[in-house]
């Protein structure tokens, strides 16, 4: 059974930078795509970064693009974003998904997610 597990979220001031990892378990992942998606109260879950396989392709939404840098290790089969200039409106549970390609990742499998909080 697929796993994907997250950490690395936190309380951070405004300014500053955190990096979550999202490990993956249970099942290979070759050949699929990951991503970081975000939810914050009250509103939809949106994807913010995303990578294929290789890692030569990258997106970025407008809000996080100059700032978060989606990375991954398939040897170590960890997804890896890394904020930096956070803002307060950064404040979100964040999840990590797979699925074959970028377009299909909302379909999952998903993480349980990471608390990310932001103080202004």
């Amino acid at each position: 059974q697929a796993q994907l597990v997250e950490s690395g979220g936190g309380l951070v001031q405004a300014g500053g930078s955190l990096r979550l990892s999202c490990a993956a378990s249970g099942r290979t992942f070759t050949n699929y795509a990951m991503g970081w998606f975000r939810q914050a109260p009250g509103k939809e879950r949106i994807l913010v970064a995303a990578i294929t396989w290789s890692g030569a392709g990258t997106y970025y939404s407008d809000s996080v693009k100059g700032r978060f840098t989606i990375s991954r290790d398939n040897a170590k089969n960890t997804l890896y974003l890394q904020m930096n200039s956070l803002k307060p409106d950064d404040t979100a549970v964040y999840y990590c998904a797979a699925n074959t390609k970028i377009a299909t990742l909302h379909l999952g499998p998903w993480g349980q997610g990471t608390q990310v909080t932001v103080s202004s």
